[in-house]
């Protein structure tokens, strides 16, 4: 082995006659008064850890420690020869004394490289055993007075026969073992002396670091070439054994199975040495969850069939991960884990009354429910719907209903799914193959009976790779869910247990046959009032503590809420003005982070200066001042809005233009209403001979916004008619309702919310149809306190309560005139 030439070490002078240490073969070429290095009493003391050096050897060693790199700057260039004791946890960073052992190696240092800032490597050559007697230092290093070590090497028979035998089992072994250079055979081979022989085996057999520790600490040879006589066997033995087994598999497998071959090969192998097999493991595993999971007994057979193909198939085999993952998931389903149900009626209504105000609908029907479980807890209950706008709590619903019962709560968003697979789940014919979104969460809950959420119902979309809602007919089917069978598992799932709720915004994108499995619970949008009190109740606190305003005497009066609710939100919920409210509470947060006392009382004129600007004022007035604008009512999936229908007339062939990126249906309404208005010109004082002469312009500002239905068909007829009389609408009028030819007005859907708009919006008047009266009694008493309700069975009646009042009302005059002619006739 070469190496370059080393600078000459210092002698330190000693008056240990076995300290002097000549250099073997590393030193060749060298003066002789360069070969020899002495050994110092009191040495630097290097902890090494997971390997221990031997006498003879050369090995590179990673400085990393902190002792260990200012040892290695201080003690170099000067001394060359240090000493290397193993520490006996390898896990310490900073070992003590005495978690080192005695004996350690005397090494002197060939080279150092410094591979960074922080790094060193060393490449040291071991010179002479030495038991470490005191130590005299400890900081910055280790220092400690040391005594060389020499070998005693009995003479007879016995050592030569054990010698003979040691290096015979070492060149087996380096013949069996496939990562030995054929270099290592000739080294053997070139090793006279007994000593070097050991210290050379000992360094390089996989020994166990204490086993290696007693040879260093052996100075006899002869019970060194004992310890190495036992370990060689051992490892011959394996050696030979893994040959065998070698020629065993290797005539059953071809090249193209070598994973297989290797995988068999360790198989046989642990075998031999009595570990457990892998395969026999898993089955075993896989039996007891099995017999734990309390599945039931047609479900039980077709694991325990899969459990059976499992036990035939080769573990490096595709097909045994597929069906070893299959069994994990289908045992760790809550075949028969359920939660108690809290079924106290009183408890529940508190908790819901804690969470959410108002909703009394919405409450007593979750009471009723809770009622029936508790009277007869076998029965199926209903799929529950939540149908309103954003920001009213539907899904916040949900986590309460949970809460109350002590289930666990599940939420699953619905919207933008497209893929029926989501919901069922893939066949296992398919790579990485998994259950549907419904058995997933099922499983994360580990109860097989939770509230489970379903949000946003109406997202749900269809293309070419299936209708979730085809799915969803069955889960949402308590006669049907019991037996709820997912691609994946291929084997019934009861889903009867589990409480379902669906939350919508609007219901008509929902298919009749999944509509007419819900029971639907519409959540309309709140009036100022309710938006008060939640805001002070709930908003407010929750805000205050998340910004960390909490004891700091904050409070909002009751302007400043209302002030942020009609000016800066214009919603059907809360969620914006929840926001409004967080943004108020960050700026009072700015002001306490700067060691500034926030301001304690929050009125109008502080709710402008952290929100700036009014964000909404009332248009009405100044929209509706002339003729020919009216103020319509429409539902949307956000809650009811106010629209604006302007018609306007100018020369032409009597055509009719529409504007504002309007449907089908509002088309149609429009066309209907001028027809009606054109038909009954006379009677409404109109003059007939003027609509071939013009062409009438309708338009919906708020373009970007699609806009359908029949429901403006009142407002469409009522802003021709304001046109061409020449009378403004009332500014403090809105309307709803569909138009017919024959003058009557039909009724339309979303009163409620509709209604709630008008008021927010500041109307006092609402123009309804007349067969939807039933549908005011769902108003809010303070809302119907507020607003003046028409009822309309035809246009006259809705001309006359929206037309301003310019002489006598439109429809008697003509009624008059008709009759008089009649008379004449």
């Amino acid at each position: 082995m070469s190496r370059e030439k080393p600078a000459k070490p210092k002698i330190v002078v000693s008056d240990k006659p076995d300290s002097v240490v000549k250099l073997g073969a590393e030193g060749a070429g060298l003066p002789e008064e360069e070969l020899q290095v002495v050994i110092p009493d009191v040495a630097a003391v290097m902890a090494i850890r997971n390997t221990t050096m031997f006498p003879g050897t050369v090995l590179p060693l990673a400085v990393g420690r902190e002792k260990s790199r200012r040892l290695i700057d201080d003690v170099l260039p000067d001394e060359k020869v240090i000493v290397l004791v193993t520490q006996r946890d390898a896990q310490r960073e900073d070992p003590a004394t005495n978690e080192l052992y005695d004996y350690g190696t005397a090494v002197v240092v060939l080279k150092l490289l410094r591979t960074g800032q922080d790094s060193r490597t060393v490449i040291v050559h071991g010179l002479a055993r030495v038991h470490i007697e005191q130590f005299v230092q400890t900081n910055p290093y280790f220092r400690a007075r040391v005594k060389p070590m020499s070998d005693e090497v009995p003479q007879g028979k016995e050592l030569e026969a054990r010698l003979l035998d040691v290096r015979g089992k070492a060149l087996r072994i380096a013949q069996l073992s496939p990562n030995v250079p054929d270099e290592a055979q000739v080294v053997i081979n070139s090793i006279d002396q007994p000593g070097a022989l050991t210290d050379f085996l000992a360094a390089n057999l996989p020994l166990e670091l204490p086993v290696k520790q007693g040879l260093l600490a052996e100075t006899n040879v002869l019970r060194r070439l004992k310890i190495l006589q036992k370990a060689l066997l051992d490892q011959l033995e394996v050696l030979e054994l893994s040959g065998r087994l070698q020629e065993q598999v290797r005539a059953s497998v071809d090249k193209s199975q070598r994973e297989y071959f290797l995988r068999e090969q360790l198989k046989a192998i642990q075998t031999e040495l009595g570990q457990a097999d892998e395969q026999a493991a898993d089955v075993k595993e896989l039996t007891e969850k099995i017999d734990s999971a309390g599945m039931g007994k047609p479900v039980k057979a077709e694991c325990v069939r899969q459990l059976r193909r499992l036990e035939t198939i080769p573990t490096a085999s595709p097909e045994y991960s597929v069906i070893r993952t299959y069994l994990e998931v289908i045992t760790e389903l809550p075949w028969a884990k359920t939660t108690a149900d809290n079924l106290d009626i009183r408890r529940a209504k508190r908790t819901l009354d804690k969470d959410h105000y108002d909703l009394d609908k919405v409450k007593k029907r979750i009471l009723e429910y809770l009622a029936v479980r508790r009277l007869a807890p076998k029965s199926r209950g209903p799929i529950l719907c939540f149908v309103g706008p954003p920001g009213v709590g539907k899904t916040s619903l949900g986590k309460s209903i949970a809460r109350a019962l002590g289930r666990k709560f599940i939420r699953m968003s619905l919207g933008g799914m497209r893929d029926e697979a989501e919901l069922r789940g893939h066949r296992r014919t398919y790579i990485g193959a998994m259950p549907g979104r419904i058995i997933q969460e099922i499983r994360k809950a580990g109860s097989s009976n939770p509230v489970f959420m379903l949000d946003e119902l109406d997202k749900v979309g269809m293309d070419f790779r299936g209708d979730p809602t085809s799915a969803l007919l069955e889960i949402l089917d308590p006669a049907q869910n019991f037996s709820f069978q997912d691609h994946y598992l291929n084997v019934p799932f009861d889903l009867s247990k589990v409480m379902f709720i669906a939350t919508a915004n609007i219901m008509s994108p929902i298919p009749p046959a999944l509509r007419d499995r819900v029971e639907i619970i519409e959540i309309s949008g709140y009036t100022i009032n309710e938006k008060l009190h939640i805001a002070r109740n709930y908003l407010l606190p929750r805000q205050l503590i998340e910004n960390g305003l909490t004891g700091r005497g904050v409070k909002f009066s009751a302007a400043a809420l209302k002030h942020i609710i009609t000016r800066y939100t214009r919603e059907s919920g809360v969620r914006e003005l929840e926001r409004q409210i967080g943004a108020i509470c960050r700026g009072l947060a700015v002001r306490a982070a700067k060691s500034r006392m926030p301001k304690k009382a929050i009125g109008e004129k502080e709710v402008a200066k952290f929100l700036g600007s009014a964000m909404y004022e009332s248009e009405i007035a100044q929209r509706t001042s002339v003729p020919g604008v009216a103020t319509g009512l429409a539902f949307t999936p956000y809650g009811g809005e106010i629209i604006f229908i302007e018609a306007t007339a100018y020369p032409g062939k009597g055509q009719l233009l529409l504007t504002g990126q309007i449907g089908d249906v509002m088309k149609e309404s429009a066309q209907a209403a001028l027809s009606l208005i054109r038909s009954r010109s006379a009677r409404f004082g109109i003059d007939a001979a003027v609509f071939p002469k013009i062409d009438v312009h309708i338009h919906v500002p708020a373009g970007a916004v699609p806009k359908d239905g029949p429901s403006a068909g009142v407002s469409i007829a009522t802003a021709i008619s304001s046109l061409l009389l020449n009378r403004p609408v009332r500014s403090d009028v809105a309307m709803t309702g569909e138009i017919t030819l024959r003058g009557l007005v039909l009724p339309v859907g979303g009163i409620k919310e509709k209604v709630l708009a008008a008021a927010r919006a500041g109307i006092k008047t609402v123009i309804i149809p007349r067969r939807n009266r039933r549908h005011t009694t769902d108003i809010p008493a303070e809302v119907r306190r507020q607003l003046k309700f028409v009822l309309a069975g035809t246009i006259d009646d809705v001309l006359a309560a929206a037309l301003a009042d310019n002489g006598e009302k439109p429809g008697r005059k003509k009624r008059q005139k008709v009759g008089n002619r009649k008379k004449k006739k």
